[in-house]
């Protein structure tokens, strides 16, 4: 199952920004802030970039710390947590660089998504999307169906996810994802069929001895080699790993 979040309260401080959190389904948790290190650490420096399923803002919060140059639109079905991430980004240093927006993305797919009448002009592209997906499409729904928004595919699919970004990402953009280990294999797949191909695979574990239950997976339009990279988020003894504390040191307020 997806770590616990980091902290019972309503809120997690960053060295640099404040997450707040009572109003979203899904809490800040570990494997998240690792995507979001890894993702604000790209080598080429993007100026726009969209965020799918923002939920508290944070992967665009940690993205903007460490890029000055780029502008992020963050798209969130949920009324609740798009207020929250609104929150979160007016009290942020970047507020002028950062804007959440209350919409399904998929209103900006044309068909065969939606309806032709609900659907709207897409008109931008971006030269980087990130995404943390719903997860456990295939395990027990929760009577809180913001939970099962956030969790769950039934708001956004894989296949509809990759649509998406076919449509939006620039010819030299950069797509990165967070998936539950199980679904990689799929989703590399998937995504080869409109011509986005994997450039950088991290594999995730809890500890070493531990098996992978998440990858973090970058891709582009260009088929290069695949870089690969395997990291553990605590030794056994239960301390943060070297390769953790590095990816995190610059937002974690005790490392």
């Amino acid at each position: 199952m997806r770590l616990v979040s980091l902290m019972s309260n309503n809120y997690f401080n960053f060295k640099q920004f404040t997450v707040r959190q009572d109003n979203c389904a899904m809490k800040v948790c570990t494997d998240a802030c690792l995507f979001g290190a890894f993702v604000a650490n790209l080598p080429d420096a993007a100026v726009d970039c969209l965020d799918i399923g923002t939920g508290t803002g944070l992967l665009s919060l940690m993205l903007t710390q460490k890029n000055g140059s780029v502008i992020i639109n963050a798209f969130e079905i949920d009324t609740g947590a798009a207020e929250q991430a609104r929150e979160n980004f007016a009290a942020s240093p970047w507020a002028n660089r950062l804007q959440a927006i209350n919409e399904d993305i998929l209103t900006l797919a044309p068909d065969p998504l939606i309806a032709p009448d609900k659907q709207k002009a897409v008109s931008k592209k971006y030269d980087l999307i990130i995404c943390n997906p719903p997860f456990f499409e295939d395990n027990l729904r929760s009577p809180d169906e913001a939970i099962n928004k956030a969790r769950h595919d039934s708001a956004l699919t894989l296949v509809e996810l990759l649509h998406i970004v076919d449509i939006h990402l620039t010819a030299n953009g950069s797509f990165a994802v967070l998936l539950p280990y199980l679904r990689v294999d799929y989703f590399i797949e998937e995504a080869a069929k409109v011509d986005l191909h994997l450039n950088k695979q991290i594999l995730v574990k809890q500890s070493p001895k531990h098996n992978f239950f998440r990858g973090i997976l970058f891709f582009s339009r260009t088929e290069k080699e695949t870089e690969r990279i395997e990291i553990a988020i605590k030794e056994e003894a239960d301390e943060y790993t070297a390769a953790f504390k590095e990816a995190l040191k610059d937002y974690y307020l005790y490392l």
